[in-house]
Parts: structure tokens; sequence; C-alpha cells
């Protein structure tokens, strides 16, 4: 369940104790890979399945919810590279009948790209039981195909967060399923094979890609769901059609196949040292769990103790995701949850022990044992 570059040393033994601590805290399965220059670190604690004990495996497949982000996006500016796309350009320029007016004269690529368009989030549109924080409308909604247009009509229709171009920006699945439908107009090519070509294959990423069905086929684990404690005890959405958020967070990926890819992006290996630094422009965004985050283009930054990171993270119903990777100091860090929302409304303002385990061992994987920065958190 673990390998080491290198024969095991102190921070490879706290590493194990951290991640045993996100289990003990209350989540059923974690995995994680650490990267520091050639030496790798994987481990994993706990189950994959409540049911039958079976461990989870730090090689599984994982829901990587809005990391898809900044895949969509490289494959955008890769199509900005190719002279077929400014990033300034409005969308009603290329996809009028989905953005009309004037909202589609002055919402441009990049707004949708970070956040600032003032467009609004159609999850609660689809799925109107979150309104109540009730669990119906995810069973209801676990075999349905919706199509892309429907959901951005829902966030376009419904009320603006702002205008366009102001910030902070609010984030939104509205802005990416938009980007999904102006990459499949731009290559005339379904917008999961396009992103596969373009930015999948040629980082040489064998375990990631779009699912084809409800199923993940390779080993995975079970994805519990809390819903902020409204499903007691966490229900089980590993099986699920994922047309309700594809191109915002549908992908499935694994931690090492995550670390590979975030280290070729900032090596400038996916995109062009120009249009990576487009996509490290930062603006401030209001995240979907409240905090202000700085965000580019489909990234953003993570400012520690130990330096600055570059990544993203996400969820889906039922797994939780995060991958971050220093852009000097080579360090990388990428793990995999299989329970979400475990906070309940009324411990606002208190942390939770998960949280507390989360931060311990994000601190402790992305700290550097060579410097005296890898004291606690």
């Amino acid at each position: 369940m673990e390998s080491l570059v290198k024969e095991e040393n102190t921070s490879a033994k706290k590493l194990r104790s951290a991640l045993d601590g996100v289990h003990r805290a209350g989540v059923p399965g974690v995995f994680a890979e650490v990267r520091a220059g050639e030496r790798i670190w994987r481990g994993a604690a706990g189950v994959a399945d409540l049911e039958t004990g079976r461990p989870v495996e730090t090689g599984m497949r994982q829901r990587v919810g809005s990391i898809t982000k900044t895949f969509v996006s490289a494959a955008v500016l890769r199509q900005v590279e190719e002279g077929r796309l400014g990033l300034d350009e409005p969308i009603g320029d290329h996809l009028p009948q989905l953005v009309p007016g004037d909202r589609g004269r002055a919402i441009t690529v990049r707004m949708l790209l970070n956040h600032t368009s003032g467009l609004a989030e159609y999850l609660p549109y689809a799925f109107p039981s979150l309104k109540e924080f009730a669990p119906g409308s995810l069973d209801d909604n676990r075999f349905r195909q919706f199509r892309p247009a429907e959901l951005i009509e829902m966030g376009v229709g419904a009320p603006a967060t702002g205008e366009p171009g102001s910030t902070p920006g609010i984030y939104s699945n509205t802005n990416y399923l938009l980007l999904g439908e102006l990459l499949e107009h731009l290559t005339g090519t379904p917008v999961e094979a396009h992103v596969f070509r373009a930015v999948i294959e040629p980082a040489g990423l064998a375990n990631t890609g779009f699912p084809a069905g409800p199923r993940i086929e390779e080993p995975h684990s079970r994805m519990y769901e809390a819903l902020f404690g409204a499903i007691d005890p966490p229900r089980d959405y590993s099986v699920y059609t994922m047309s309700w958020v594809m191109t915002g967070a549908g992908l499935v990926s694994t931690v090492g196949d995550l670390n590979r890819f975030y280290r070729k992006l900032l090596d400038g290996e996916i995109v062009s040292p120009s249009s990576l630094t487009e996509m490290q422009r930062l603006v401030p965004v209001i995240a979907q769990d409240g905090r202000r985050i700085d965000y580019g283009l489909g990234l953003y930054k993570t400012e520690t103790p130990e330096g600055i990171f570059w990544g993203h993270d996400g969820t889906v119903w039922g797994a939780m995701t995060m991958a971050w990777a220093g852009a000097d100091s080579g360090r990388q860090f990428a793990a995999a949850m299989n329970l979400v929302r475990w906070r309940k409304p009324d411990a606002e303002g208190t942390t939770h022990p998960i949280d507390d385990a989360l931060a311990t061992l994000k601190h402790q994987a992305l700290c550097d044992p060579a410097t005296d920065l890898c004291s606690a958190p």
C-alpha cells in the first residue's frame, strides 16, 4: 500500500501518520501521493467499501471534480495559441444562441475561465432539493442524461451574480459548461474527445479520462455523500451519470496522473509559457463554500508557510480530490477521499476533526524536510 523511492525516513513516517489521522478523523478511505523531485511517497488508509471492508489503494481511480477545470482551461488556451480564439473575445461571437444579446457581447472567454462572467450557478435549478439541503434530487438525477444546453440555460436564465468582469467573481459551473460548448464549436469534435487528444494524451496520462457511463470500470472506491448531515449515514454515489457537470467536474483520474499533469503544466509542457502566465493571472473569486480564493484561468493559488503552490481541488457527490504543485520547490501533493460535506450546518464557526486532519496532511506533504518548516502547522 505504500512505496518510497528511498528507504522510509522521518518525513515519510510523518506523512503516514498524517494520512492515518484523516482516516481516524472520520473519512472511510484516503490515499495520496507526494513528490519531491525524484522522490515519491504513496500511501493509503482506510476502506474503499464500508460494507465489505475492501481497503483503499493508491492507484485507484477517483472522480476528481473541479480539477477538470484546469484541463478544460488548458484546452482553451491551446486554441488561443493556434490563433482560433482570443481570450478577450465575447462569448456571444461564438455561441450567441446560448448567451444572447448584450450579455453575450459583454462576457468574454477570459471571464468564463476566471469566473467573473456574472453567470449564476445552475446546480440549484438542476438539483432543486439542494436549496433545502435535502438529498432527493441527488437520487432523482442519478441516471438522468442532461444536455449541456439545458443546464447552461438554467444558469444564464437565473439572476446574475454581478456585472461581467466585476470582482470578486462568483464561482459557477455554468462558465465551464459554456467553455465545453465553445471547444466543440471551434473544433467540430465532442469536447471529451478533444480534451483527451489535446491535453490528456500529450501529457501521457494513462489513467485519466471522461467516463463513458455512470460506472467507473477500473478499480475505485465507493463514494460517500453526507450532504452536511442530511444523509446519515452517508450514501454511496459512486455509480452516477456525470452529464450534470461533465466539463466542469466530470474527469476520472488517479493521484499519480494528477501530479504528473500539474508538474508538466507548470514546466510549460502543456501550454506555452505565455499561456501559463495568463492562467496564473489572478482575480479574487468567492468559492462555493464561501472562501475567497485567488483564481486564474482554471487554476488557483494557495499560499502556505512552505511557499506558493498552484493547482485545484474538487468535489462531486461522494468524492473529494486536491492537487497542488510548487512552481519553484518541485514539491507536489495529490490526495483523494471518499467522503464529502461532513460538516453539519450547526457546526459553523467550529472546526471539524476531518478539517484539522486534512490541514495537517497538507502541511506535512508540502513542507520541505530539509528545512525547519516541517514543524507542527
